[in-house]
């Protein structure tokens, strides 16, 4: 599974839309939960969004400060702002000396799946896995519909790849995005989306996928399979839009039947070989990747290529 850490972490990074779109970093790899104290300091995860705003741009600057182990300098620039985010970096600026004030900002903040996540982490650092994993599931209930959910996710299922397998569209985007920033593509996506193109729903929801909002993603994809029942691309959508590493089971008993519905749809078999892999089934997400490049060209055969010169034999 670590040798296809690389492909699927390119795959998702500019699978969907256009990769300017996404203004957060995916980390990519696999979670390995030890109950062991860890070296350095915890992670931290700041969704952004597609923000551009002055203090989006400083604490991107110090986010990525951070995760350089800068942790003086990025904590100078968390210092200037009060929002919670800011005074989460802040607090893990100063690790392990921030912990208090860490474990503080939770308690007063206690609908804020981004303070749970960071409390999780923080208990993660010293060792106490089950606190860590108590906070994650919280962080999950609180705001089921946000990055820090779907983090918290990766930690608590920790065999399995990092975030969601990206739906891929068979269609091109619109090309007026590639002289949008991202703040425009995003508007521009979600005002074709109130329409009635299933397309464009897909667009949208595809966005939202990879902005970290896995459940509005799902309404989209659900959508458009309700307008376009006959196409593939929006019923593979809604299928892989279910993920969930709680229950994988849900969405490829959608997905799976997708293959007698459409036999000759290579979107289906790509969607269900990259499910397979998310979910550490490497050989039989081989078999279905090497169908997808068996049936000639398409705009999933480069990925698949991709995908199966990192499977390892049996």
């Amino acid at each position: 599974m670590w040798l296809l850490v690389g492909a699927i972490a390119l795959l998702a990074s500019g699978a969907t839309v256009g990769a300017t779109l996404l203004t957060r970093t995916d980390r990519g790899g696999a979670s390995v939960a030890r109950p062991v104290t860890q070296k350095g300091a915890p992670e931290l995860d700041l969704d952004l969004g597609v923000r551009t705003d002055v203090e989006a741009v400083a604490l991107r600057r110090a986010e990525m400060l951070y995760d350089k182990g800068q942790r003086r300098r990025s904590g100078a620039i968390f210092a200037r702002y009060q929002s919670l985010g800011a005074m989460i970096g802040a607090a893990l600026a100063a690790w392990p000396d921030g912990f208090d004030r860490l474990a503080g900002l939770a308690h007063g903040h206690p609908r804020s799946a981004l303070a749970q996540l960071e409390l999780g982490l923080a208990f993660f650092w010293q060792g106490r896995l089950q606190q860590a994993q108590e906070a994650w599931r919280k962080a999950r209930k609180l705001e089921p519909d946000s990055s820090y959910a779907v983090r918290a996710e990766d930690l608590l299922y920790p065999r399995y790849f990092t975030g969601h397998p990206p739906f891929s569209p068979s269609f091109a985007s619109p090309p007026e995005l590639a002289t949008m920033s991202p703040p425009e593509q995003l508007a521009f996506l979600a005002r074709r989306a109130r329409g009635s193109d299933a397309h464009a729903k897909l667009l949208y929801g595809a966005a939202l996928q990879k902005l970290g909002r896995p459940l509005l993603a799902e309404r989209e994809f659900a959508a458009a399979a309700a307008l376009a029942p006959n196409d593939p691309d929006a019923r593979v959508a809604a299928a892989v839009g279910l993920f969930d590493k709680a229950r994988p089971s849900l969405a490829f008993s959608k997905l799976g039947p997708l293959v007698r519905t459409f036999p000759h749809a290579v979107t289906v078999r790509f969607h269900l070989g990259l499910m397979l892999l998310w979910l550490g089934q490497a050989q039989a997400g081989k078999a279905q990747l090497d169908r997808v490049v068996a049936a000639g060209p398409s705009p999933f055969r480069a990925p698949a290529q991709l995908l199966l010169s990192r499977i390892p034999a049996k």
